[in-house]
């Protein structure tokens, strides 16, 4: 994470805090309600039926389902002993976050991290060389 955006990120973290503190929040409409998951405001006019008939078959769309995928290999992970088990499923779930990060519009600091990359990273020695 950049320093930029963990600045911004501490500034809005504080500012929401003092909102709660102050009450701010405590009157907003449907406070207290469930929210309506079946709101399709979002979806354009043509694709309504569409985006119904495969809601009701219980697909996701792809960058869902890749989620998911990702959330199930995590989880299976940290229930790994085998270490050369647990290489080969930290390559595959590195694999799943990368073409996931890659299939969306967003700046890639904004994505999950790889946790394959950051322990490598931390494994490999640092060699001082002489200048």
């Amino acid at each position: 994470m950049s320093l930029s955006l963990a600045f911004i990120e501490r500034i809005a973290e504080e500012r929401i805090r003092t909102a709660q503190e102050n009450g701010e929040f405590d009157d907003l409409p449907g406070r207290g309600k469930p929210l309506d998951l079946n709101d399709d405001a979002h979806v354009p006019p043509e694709l309504k039926m569409a985006w119904r008939v495969l809601k009701n078959a219980g697909c996701l769309p792809p960058e869902l389902e890749a989620q998911r995928e990702i959330n199930s290999a995590i989880e299976l992970l940290s229930a790994m002993t085998d270490e050369a088990e647990r290489y080969r499923q930290m390559q595959r779930l590195n694999l799943m976050i990368t073409r996931l990060n890659e299939s969306r519009r967003r700046p890639v600091f904004l994505e999950a991290e790889q946790d394959y990359y950051n322990k490598i990273v931390a494994r490999t020695p640092v060699r001082k060389t002489p200048i």
